[in-house]
């Protein structure tokens, strides 16, 4: 019984032996099936990575030093793009600006005198006082000549002669004056003149734009339409230049920055599709794009990945969203999928 045993177990420990065998060998051409397959699908489906959402965010300042007098909104307001913001105002800006405006007034007023020249009247004054200095200058002309001859024959004396001589002459000369001053006024102003003072007044009108636009700049108004992130300033303080009285959130326009590794930078380029999913709405698919591809490696954030991956560098690619159901909220993470071709084998 003892040898019949050992022949009935013998076959059992050979068949034992060999199924081991047998199944390790289908488990790893399945496993190596399965490995092929799930590479194949990755490849197809593109790029994932994971980023968190952000908000485009604009800062709502004045260009110059100002004290504010209103705040219309408050934080986490909804505006919409052009809405009055903040007022602000400068203490000797109305007076500022209206002495510029007078000192506009009388350079256009000067320009446009010297531009048009005399006016009729002055005109006919400078005709009729040319026309009295002729008179006087061809009467005087007439006495020299008359005494003339009469002091050749010393009928008059050379006193008397002289002195008609004298008269003749300042006559003569206030004639040319009259003549010269007449023609002046024909002639009007210099080109000169009228170019200096055109350039007065469009000095002083240059002068009244800037206030006029200081006066403009003094109204705060949203660039964009979005909601009020944070609002830094209320009445009664003053802002220096560039100092943000109100945060403005562009929230139907989200970006995310992901990063990808080297192998991968190269299937990315700048306006290629994106698919994303927020991990409290699985099924619901958020379209985007890719606006930016970094071109400086750089170390991604310690809490992004594992220790391995941390110690490579890697590229940021920034994606934008365009959203309209007020799902995409800043601070979100977000799984996004890059419709990147397949790398050549």
């Amino acid at each position: 019984m003892t040898s019949f045993a050992r022949l009935l177990r013998a076959p059992r420990r050979r068949h034992a032996a060999t199924l081991p065998r047998f199944a390790t060998f289908a488990t790893f051409a399945t496993l190596a099936a399965l490995a092929l397959v799930s590479c194949t699908q990755a490849a197809s489906t593109g790029i994932e990575a994971t980023g968190t959402l952000e908000v485009v965010e604009y800062s709502v300042s004045p260009s110059v030093a100002a004290r504010v007098s209103r705040v219309l909104v408050a934080e986490g307001a909804v505006v919409r793009r052009g809405d009055t913001l903040v007022m602000l105002g400068t203490p000797t800006l109305t007076a500022d600006l209206a002495a510029r405006a007078a000192r506009a007034r009388a350079a256009d007023a000067a320009s446009a005198e010297l531009t048009n020249g005399a006016r009729p009247a002055e005109l006919e004054r400078a005709e009729a006082d040319l026309a009295a200095a002729t008179a006087e200058a061809e009467r005087a002309a007439a006495d020299e000549q008359r005494l003339r001859g009469l002091a050749q024959r010393s009928v008059v004396s050379a006193q008397q002669y002289d002195a008609a001589r004298a008269v003749a002459a300042s006559t003569a000369a206030r004639r040319a004056s009259a003549t010269a001053a007449l023609q002046l006024i024909r002639d009007g102003a210099r080109r000169e003149r009228r170019s200096a003072a055109a350039a007065a007044a469009e000095g002083a009108a240059a002068g009244v734009a800037g206030l006029e636009a200081l006066q403009h700049d003094l109204v705060l108004v949203a660039p964009v339409s979005g909601m009020v992130m944070s609002r830094t300033a209320e009445p009664g303080e003053i802002v220096a230049p560039g100092q943000a009285a109100l945060v403005i959130g562009e929230t139907s326009r989200q970006t995310v920055r992901v990063f990808v590794n080297q192998g991968a930078l190269s299937r990315v380029q700048p306006g290629q599709a994106v698919h994303a999913r927020l991990d409290a709405f699985p099924g619901k698919d958020f379209a985007g794009h890719v606006v930016a591809v970094g071109t400086k490696a750089e170390f991604t954030p310690r809490v992004a990945l594992t220790e391995k991956e941390r110690a490579d560098l890697l590229f940021a690619v920034k994606i934008e969203f365009t959203d309209t159901t007020g799902m995409l909220k800043a601070g979100l993470p977000i799984t996004v999928r890059i419709d990147a071709p397949a790398p050549t084998p």
